[in-house]
């Protein structure tokens, strides 16, 4: 990088820690730490959200899937599209609970102060499995920009071990200082800098592609388009993948955005940019659907982006090697000296956004959840204050942690996907059915925790000789499509790429090693590839399967590894193969225990796709918590009546914004309960479902169409200079 780069980054940092600096003087109490004083509007409620929901791991992950997957990868980020229209319903569900956390909510539903607790440890969990996924973003562009490693007396070390500890403290220190003030203000620079990163690689990288593939002297900045399109095959602009090719075919998809749905309530930091903060329900609910319909429309930047990196740089071993550095690879190749220093700066604006109001939120929830009921329940406003600037460093330093633990961004995204389904239930059932008891409650958050998390982890050290076992040991077929099709160019450099690489190898084995590394290293390298001329027919093969069924760290044959033919199709111009492996396989990691009760159904799960066995493991995770919760509440006794007719006519009576005339009309409305009954949908029944008004069918249908409309602007962009 160039002095210039630095000298941006210096001034962006210096920007922050003013903004916090300045914020923290308007901080007297806990809601204004926690929330802002829920002062907010509908733009500042836009931008929180949109900073909050727009991390590092965003373009980054987006830029991954694009790589490997070709457009259809755009769902590694866009399969929250479909549940942005219920934000128009979820809003105000937040600012109607009058809470400054959703441990709060737990404690007035269930009656508990436990379980309040039990969610602080869950929020508090759950962003450092998140947050980390952030931090390893910023670690995988940073290096390619910075440099991969740095030199430390005898010791090599990975840059992104050394880049993500330095972020953590910028982030601990303005969000400290003024809290979701701070957060609020920083949010729209960091939402300005996050569309800006959307764009910014695109016009420089359909300039280098007229440069290194077309004749600048006659073609403009758009012909880029069209050379994309010569250079890469037709599947790479298809929206939907195939179910053998693609990390996202439609099955996969609709389950993600289910369980992303079920999920996302329960993730603690909605209680802020959810609504919670904002000065009125409708600024709660414009801001939330707005600043999320704005990710989805910068998502399309990002696979746009990914596709010009694809056909730049097919041939890049970097990349290759490990597609998480494309998007750092792109801005280090492609952008001018200044630039290279704002893209950094406008990934770290993405990182900071999310992770000072996850910080801020897990400090909310210590101190309200854990630290007043059990330890000091006489502590003052200002020491409240002051634990909640130390206490929210937890949630940062633990994400380094796991950051350094697993440098792995589409992973870390699989595993944000399963964490919320602990409280998912709970929430739900609870929020719309009257009839679900506490003890209901604390039986499927056990049952959930058990099932899906503590006995998989415990299951292969008390049976060992489940890893061994023929039944549980089992992997998918391997099943290698083989298309034959005229090369691009982009096949042709990528063989060659593969050939250098290859040679360079061989080069190194002759120089090093022993005789038994030379032939192993051999043996895994295979033959030399053959050289491919444009136009040529070739053979494209996509291998998937081999898949462990029951083991998340996969299964490995104990002795050589056989393979049986299950069948042969061929279609056209593809040749699908199906192999079963044959022999002893030992299990490692993890047990799924889930699956088994596809197995008890009689599922050939051998014979699943990845992306089908995938998708499987989501239905379980969805479906029995809600049938545990369901079934224990009509087996267990109600919950006090008094305590439910405050919190149901609470949640139907209509905020306003004069806290004051707020709370005076919450008194009114709370002398009366039965008069609530008459905005329920099934009244005299259990189910406490709103008659919706005007407003709120417009508000949802009218998101539905701007989301078919987002999807249309994808196909459109993607058929540019077909």
């Amino acid at each position: 990088m160039h002095v210039l780069d630095y000298l941006v980054l210096v001034a962006y940092f210096g920007v922050m820690l003013r903004i916090g600096q300045l914020a923290m003087r308007r901080v007297k109490a806990q809601e204004d730490y926690f929330l802002g004083g829920r002062s907010f509007g509908k733009v500042i409620q836009a931008f929180a959200a949109f900073g909050a929901g727009t991390g590092s791991s965003d373009p980054v992950n987006t830029a991954r899937t694009s790589f490997t997957s070709g457009m259809s990868g755009i769902w590694s980020t866009m399969s929250w599209l479909f549940v942005t229209p219920f934000y128009w319903i979820t809003a105000v569900w937040y600012r109607r609970m009058r809470h400054l956390t959703l441990g709060d909510w737990f404690v007035e539903r269930y009656e508990s102060k436990r379980m309040g607790a039990a969610y602080t440890a869950f929020g508090i969990l759950f962003y450092m499995v998140y947050g980390s996924m952030l931090f390893s973003a910023i670690g995988k562009v940073a290096a390619p920009l910075l440099g991969d490693s740095v030199s430390i007396g005898d010791s090599v070390i990975s840059l992104e071990y050394i880049l993500v500890p330095i972020i953590a403290v910028i982030v601990v220190l303005y969000g400290a200082f003024g809290g979701l003030m701070a957060a609020y203000w920083t949010d729209v620079l960091q939402g300005i800098c996050i569309i800006l990163l959307s764009v910014l690689l695109v016009p420089f990288g359909l300039q280098a592609l007229v440069e290194r593939f077309g004749d600048p002297t006659s073609q403009g900045i758009l012909d880029g388009f069209a050379i994309m399109h010569e250079q890469l095959p037709v599947s790479m602009f298809t929206l939907i993948g195939s179910a053998n090719a693609s990390d996202f075919p439609i099955h996969r998809i609709v389950a993600v955005t289910v369980i992303s749905l079920i999920g996302i309530v329960v993730q603690p930091h909605f209680i802020a940019t959810g609504g919670g903060s904002a000065k009125s329900e409708s600024d709660a609910r414009i801001g939330l659907v707005s600043g999320n319909l704005a990710k989805r429309f910068c998502t399309i930047g990002w696979a746009l982006t990914a596709l010009i990196v694809l056909t730049l740089f097919a041939d890049n071993p970097e990349v290759v090697a490990d597609p998480d550095k494309a998007w750092g690879v792109a801005s280090r190749e492609l952008l001018m000296p200044g630039l290279s220093g704002l893209m950094l700066a406008c990934l770290l604006a993405a990182l900071m956004s999310s992770v000072d109001c996850y910080m801020l939120v897990s400090s909310g929830l210590l101190i309200r959840n854990v630290y007043l009921p059990f330890i000091n329940s006489n502590a003052s406003e200002k020491q409240c204050l002051n634990l909640a600037r130390v206490t929210g460093a937890i949630v940062v330093i633990g994400a380094v942690v796991f950051s350094w633990s697993m440098m792995d961004v589409f992973q870390q995204l699989q595993l944000t996907w399963i964490v919320p389904v602990l409280f998912a239930a709970p929430f739900w059932v609870g929020m719309y059915w009257r009839r679900a008891t506490t003890t209901a409650a604390w039986v499927t958050i056990a049952f959930t925790a058990s099932v899906f998390f503590i006995i998989p982890w415990i299951l292969p050290y008390a049976l060992p000789s489940l890893k061994g076992s023929e039944r549980f040991s089992q992997a998918t077929h391997l099943v290698t499509t083989t298309i034959t099709r005229e090369a691009t160019p982009a096949d042709v450099r990528r063989r060659q790429s593969e050939i250098a690489t290859w040679d360079s190898q061989i080069a190194s084995l002759t120089l090093s090693g022993s005789a038994e590394e030379r032939a192993r290293t051999l043996g895994q390298l295979g033959a030399r590839p053959e050289a491919l001329g444009l136009g040529e027919m070739m053979q494209q093969v996509h291998r998937t399967g081999g898949r462990a069924v029951y083991w998340s760290a996969g299964v490995k044959p104990v002795d050589s590894l056989q393979l049986r033919e299950v069948s042969r199709t061929t279609t056209g111009q593809s040749d699908v193969l199906t192999q079963a492996y044959v022999g002893p396989m030992q299990g490692e990691g993890n047990f799924n225990l889930d699956f088994l009760i596809y197995d008890l159904l009689g599922v050939d799960l051998k014979a699943k796709s990845d992306s089908m066995l995938a998708t499987m493991e989501l239905p379980p995770k969805i479906i029995a918590p809600f049938l545990v919760m369901i079934v224990v509440s009509l087996l267990t006794r109600r919950n006090s009546r008094d305590v439910l007719d405050r919190y149901y006519v609470k949640m139907k009576t209509p905020v306003i914004p004069e806290p004051e005339e707020d709370a005076r009309v919450l008194a009114m409305a709370l002398q009366n309960p039965s008069h609530s009954e008459k905005r329920k949908l099934f009244p005299g029944t259990d189910f406490e479902f709103c008659r919706p008004g005007l407003k709120d069918i417009l508000g949802f249908v009218g998101t539905f169409v701007l989301c078919f409309a987002i999807i249309g602007l994808a196909v459109w962009v993607a058929s540019i200079g077909a």
